[in-house]
């Protein structure tokens, strides 16, 4: 588990390839690996990583299949900016929400403008996760907590003040970029509840559920 709290931004010094999976070497920048060991998890803009070596300032993650396909880390080059953080422990403030480090899907920088002194970004969802994003509720994007201040359909907006904006890698970020979305865990689970014993029915939820219950499926 994570907070969303970006603790450094790293580097990918190397990518090799290893079948169709890949071997990621992230150089940590200002990330202390003092309390870091092999079989640790370490979020890669936001997904859940788990370093197989660690060494000076740097670890190697194995990359499935799997992750290349429904992450950004498909994207990832070598040189190329990173958000990371460490894994939550029972000492680490709660500053963001929870993040489990597990991708829900691809969205994209539909706009980003200024407002005031911070920065004003509009997203697209992919539409079957625009039914967990709400106005004021959590979503994480690269793996960065952030609160969700309007929604119109698969869009929503975020403001990004300037701590962030430096402290992460969003200030590289320009129109049709691809971003990690994960929504909030609470959102997930909420609607199994609703769904009770029909959760275990093949065929997922239709639109006529999400109506019927009060839900968008938008």
């Amino acid at each position: 588990m994570f907070t969303g709290i970006i603790q450094a931004v790293g580097r990918v010094r190397d990518r090799r390839k290893r079948g169709e999976d890949a071997r990621l070497v992230i150089d940590t920048g200002g990330l202390s690996l003092a309390d870091v060991a092999a079989g640790d998890s370490i979020a890669v803009n936001g997904v859940c990583l788990t370093a197989v070596d660690v060494g000076q300032g740097e670890f190697h993650a194995d990359v499935s299949n799997e992750t290349l396909a429904r992450t950004s880390l498909a994207f990832l080059e070598i040189g190329g900016s990173v958000n990371l953080e460490k894994a939550l422990t029972l000492s680490t403030p709660l500053g963001g929400h929870l993040v489990s480090g597990h991708v829900d899907g691809l969205g994209e920088l539909e706009s980003a403008r200024p407002d005031g002194r911070s920065w004003r970004m509009r997203f697209r969802a992919p539409d079957r996760l625009a039914r967990y994003v709400a106005e004021k509720g959590s979503i994480c994007i690269d793996g960065v907590s952030l609160t969700v201040n309007a929604v119109d359909g698969a869009r929503f907006d975020v403001n990004i003040v300037p701590h962030t904006m430096d402290a992460t890698i969003m200030g590289e970020y320009r129109a049709g970029r691809r971003v990690n979305l994960e929504v909030d865990l609470v959102a997930r689970y909420l609607e199994r509840l609703v769904l009770g014993d029909r959760a275990a029915e093949t065929g997922g939820i239709t639109r006529e559920f999400l109506h019927r219950h009060g839900f968008r499926a938008d």
